[in-house]
């Protein structure tokens, strides 16, 4: 049976906090590649890789696709299960500061570019090495303040709606 198409573009909920943490891993990787070859073709690769992560999780990201079948189950073999929405909405920040880089690469502002993919490898890294996501935090704060309804992620404020670690 095939999937339709909306149901094909939906983000998972929950999601394997240590799949978030190797892809992060992975745009670390190509975001310092971006840096160094500073090529509106790479930072296209990297800011492609958010519209992919952003529509449907890793179904579509060959970043995702490797975290969620090779490195967490045959690596890491840790899960721990994590609200999906905040994660959309860092793989939503992502795309902002990867899309605004190339963009900024296609002008011929190749400095500039190099400079908010910096600042989203100082993001990736916090993610990827010591399991802080940026744009989850930022979600949380938006959430408190109203910006962000609770029924957008019940889950987040609702503990007892979490599923347990394994």
């Amino acid at each position: 049976m095939s999937r339709s198409l909306p149901s094909a573009l939906t983000f998972p909920n929950p999601v394997n906090e240590y799949a978030a943490r190797a892809t992060a891993g992975l745009v670390v990787v190509l975001a310092v590649v971006a840096v160094i070859v500073n090529s509106p073709i790479v930072y296209g690769l990297l800011a492609l890789g958010f519209v992919l992560r952003v529509m449907a999780g890793p179904r579509f990201s060959p970043f995702g696709r490797l975290s969620v079948h090779v490195i967490v189950p045959k690596i890491w073999r840790k899960t721990k299960l994590v609200p999906g929405p905040p994660k959309r909405f860092a793989q939503t920040i992502g795309l902002v500061f990867s899309g605004t880089a190339f963009v900024l690469s296609l002008l011929g502002f190749g400095l500039a570019a190099q400079i908010v993919v910096g600042l989203l490898i100082v993001a990736a890294s916090l993610e990827a090495f010591v399991g802080v996501c940026l744009g989850c935090v930022a979600f949380g704060f938006l959430q408190r303040q109203g910006i962000i309804p609770e029924t957008v992620c019940e889950a987040c404020n609702n503990l007892s709606l979490r599923q347990p670690a394994s």
